[in-house]
């Protein structure tokens, strides 16, 4: 199970943020996996996006791991709506990665000629 969490935006939008394993063995591989953003008009919206890009087992349960105002401020100024980057360590240091579109982890590498 993803740990995750959301936040209701003033206009009635939500922000999912998820920590999920990485989706694919020959996409960016990170030990910790990676934080998935997603701007919906509500929280079965934001995981029906992600099942439709083929995240069958993706569940939001509690709002443990809310997403932050960075974060927020993040998928807002995306025109997809959906991003992520590789989830941050536990300690919480070293320099953090710049978000990505959803397209770019779930792209199939060209088969070898």
């Amino acid at each position: 199970m993803a740990a995750g969490g959301f936040c209701k935006l003033p206009n009635g939008t939500v922000v999912v943020a998820l920590n999920l394993p990485s989706p694919t063995a020959d996409g960016p591989t990170a030990p910790g996996g990676v934080r998935v953003l997603v701007h919906a008009q509500n929280r079965a919206r934001a995981l029906t996006r992600l099942r439709n890009l083929g995240l069958r087992a993706v569940y939001l349960r509690g709002n443990a791991a809310p997403p932050t105002p960075d974060e927020i401020t993040a998928v807002l100024h995306h025109p997809d709506g959906l991003i992520w980057r590789t989830a941050p360590a536990a300690s919480g240091l070293g320099p953090m990665e710049l978000w990505h579109p959803i397209r770019a982890l779930l792209r199939r590498p060209a088969a070898p000629a």
